[in-house]
């Protein structure tokens, strides 16, 4: 009889190896960290003897879960800003936070909360992708979880690297320092086809590659996501990764919401598997990916939270539960993706998804001891019936909780015992959480407090602190306009012409200014649109002088290139009002006595204006200079025939309250 380290009896041992063999009256026998043994308790105790036997019954005996996609160290960002787009959430609230946050402790103390989370819900592998992920890395080991771990990779500066060089250069150095470590796995995480370029797939495949790590990538999970990449690069997303050389890499591909049969089968023949989120997708109301269709063309589908500011827990119980349930509604099929199959896709299939399915994901011999106990009998899984041998399953992914799980090993090494967590001390990363609740609160109640730090926190600046002297007036007579652009001090640099269309969001305090999301339509000489830019202006409400001919000086404070739709800076700001002003313009860009100035003739279409409007500006720097320029517009308003008395003080998004 061999003398071995543990041995769990007497519980359903749910193997879920390809048999899915199922013992009643059960046994696991576990020796350094490996499993030598699995079957009924009989057979396993006539070979066996152990240092630690555990009675487990009125337990299941399962493999632990596996966590196919998350962003751990966002555990200190759950709740963040919730009940918004995706867009909006990501790059208006945690992207901010994080540029302002995340450091080297931030993901350890993350990560620790995270770790403390899956082992009370059964987790014990689990894929990621943040930033500093040695420091994630350090910290799962610690915990004694086994972890896919991505370094992530951004076409812009992120919070661990100035610059995409920088962060490949870390990619790399975090590939050395844990390729054999024997809980964690590195992997090279371009953050999306969206953020990144087709050359930084290429590169992060071929050092995937090259060192034999998974590549982990976020594709398709939003409909706007391949509307764009269409846009783009005239392809749907799948297929333009493969162009850019993804899939020289293992790749597991997260979410692939809006994905097609073709590129399901385009996944598969190259070997990439997905992770399905299906909580955060409905949450952020990305979709419904069809993952039983994935499943019927053989695809390799593993289960996945998201991070905990998306979904906003780690709970895979309430994931394969939902996950079960919402194919079935998809699919208007009841019969669509059963019990059985959804604990595979958190067990087995979630390890293969992960590429470690010849470490762990089942009971079987010779696979790493990561197992979990869970309570059979909870008066939410009562009573029961065994008719049916797949009725174990049901009780499992139906009815099953993340607070029956009793116990948690991982690799031969006990992670929780009776509820009792033995590698985190759960109430100090508690209390050190709260600190940083308390810094991001007080960080944000300033932020949404002040217009400009919104703008910022979403980046693009352009230009600060530009102020602009400027006089408007009805244009009565194009003659005169013509006798100024050909005066002989007038030298014209610059025709354009444009239709413009702004937004102005204004607020319930006049006192944080105002924001104008503006498109430019570039228009021919034939009268056809040529080209499309869209900007953002954050102007200060008061105008800061009058000249004595009412030529006005004002203030922007912040020009920025405007990136995104219109619909995300409406949500994002929450203007109290909005108004409309749309323009037909013509613009000069002249030299008078060798100053540049602007001159702008108007026909405003809405609110609708009878009459065309000229706007004659420059923008300045010093007092003086003011009013310098102020005397030239005064000059060229005489060459116009337009005297003070004709100059309209009020701005065409003023029009409409005006004539109301």
């Amino acid at each position: 009889m061999q003398s071995i380290d543990t041995l769990l009896v007497g519980g359903t041992v749910v193997t879920m190896n390809a048999q899915f063999d199922v013992y009643r009256d059960g046994a696991v026998a576990v020796h350094s960290g490996v499993i030598l043994a699995v079957g009924d308790r009989e057979s396993v105790l006539q070979n066996f003897e152990a240092k630690e036997v555990i009675d487990c019954t009125n337990q299941y005996v399962l493999p632990g879960l596996v966590n196919a996609h998350t962003h751990v160290p966002m555990t200190l960002l759950r709740g963040l800003a919730d009940d918004l787009r995706l867009d909006v959430w990501l790059m208006g609230y945690c992207m901010p936070t994080e540029r302002e946050f995340v450091t080297p402790e931030f993901c350890q103390l993350g990560t620790q909360i995270a770790c403390a989370e899956m082992i009370r819900s059964g987790v014990t592998a689990f894929a990621d992708m943040y930033y500093y992920e040695s420091d994630v890395a350090a910290a799962t080991a610690a915990a004694g979880l086994r972890g896919v771990l991505g370094q992530t990779v951004l076409k812009f500066p992120s919070p661990d690297a100035a610059t995409y060089e920088d962060s490949m250069a870390y990619v790399e150095k975090f590939i050395k320092e844990w390729k054999d470590h024997p809980l964690i796995t590195p992997a090279v995480a371009p953050h999306a086809p969206y953020s990144t370029t087709s050359d930084i797939l290429l590169e992060c495949a071929q050092l995937a590659a090259a060192n034999d790590v998974p590549l982990l990538i976020h594709i398709a999970e939003t409909r706007l996501e391949v509307d764009d990449n269409l846009k783009n690069y005239g392809d749907t997303v799948v297929p333009y990764v493969k162009k850019s050389g993804l899939f020289n890499a293992k790749v597991l591909a997260a979410h692939c919401v809006h994905i097609n049969a073709g590129e399901m089968n385009l996944l598969r023949d190259n070997h990439a598997t997905v992770a399905h989120c299906p909580t955060s997708n409905l949450k952020l109301a990305a979709g419904i990916a069809q993952v039983q269709q994935m499943l019927d063309l053989r695809l390799t589908v593993g289960i996945g939270t998201d991070g905990p500011a998306s979904n906003n827990d780690l709970d895979m119980f309430e994931e394969m539960r939902l996950a079960a349930i919402l194919a079935k509604t998809a699919a208007n099929d009841p019969t669509a993706l059963p019990a059985r199959q959804a604990l595979l896709m958190a067990t087995r299939q979630g390890a293969e998804a992960l590429f470690l399915g010849d470490k762990t994901g089942s009971l079987e011999v010779g696979k790493q001891a990561d197992l979990i106990t869970l309570d059979a009998r909870p008066v939410h899984n009562m009573p029961q019936f065994h008719r049916d041998s797949d009725l174990v399953y049901s009780r499992i992914v139906y009815a099953g909780k993340s607070s029956d799980v009793r116990d948690v090993m991982c690799r031969g090494q006990w992670l929780m015992r009776d509820r009792l967590l033995l590698t985190i001390d759960e109430a100090h990363i508690l209390q050190q959480a709260e600190i940083y609740a308390s810094k991001v609160d007080a960080f944000l109640a300033v932020r949404e407090q002040n217009i400009l730090s919104k703008l910022l926190a979403i980046g693009g600046l352009e230009q600060s602190e530009s102020f602009e002297v400027q006089a408007k007036a009805v244009l009565v007579n194009e003659m005169a306009l013509e006798k100024l652009l050909h005066h002989p001090e007038v030298q014209i640099i610059k025709e354009i012409h444009y239709r413009q269309y702004d937004t102005y969001f204004l607020f319930d305090d006049p006192e944080k200014g105002r924001v104008r999301y503006r498109e430019d339509d570039s228009i021919s000489e034939k009268g056809e649109v040529q080209s499309v830019r869209s900007r953002l202006t954050y102007t200060m409400p008061t105008r800061e002088r009058e000249f004595s001919s009412s030529v006005l000086l004002s203030h922007s404070r912040f020009i920025s290139r405007a990136d995104r739709p219109l619909r995300f800076y409406r949500e994002y700001f929450q203007p109290t009002q909005e108004r409309e002003v749309h323009k037909d313009r013509r613009r000069w860009h002249i030299l008078y006595q060798d100053v540049l100035f602007y001159i702008n003739v108007d026909q405003i279409l809405k609110p609708s204006r009878t009459g065309s409007f000229i706007e004659i500006k420059s923008r300045t720097w010093s007092s003086i200079d003011a009013q310098n320029k102020a005397n030239r517009i005064e000059e060229m308003l005489h060459i116009l025939g337009i005297s003070s008395a004709d100059l309209l003080h009020e701005e065409y998004l003023e029009f409409d309250v005006i004539e109301a």
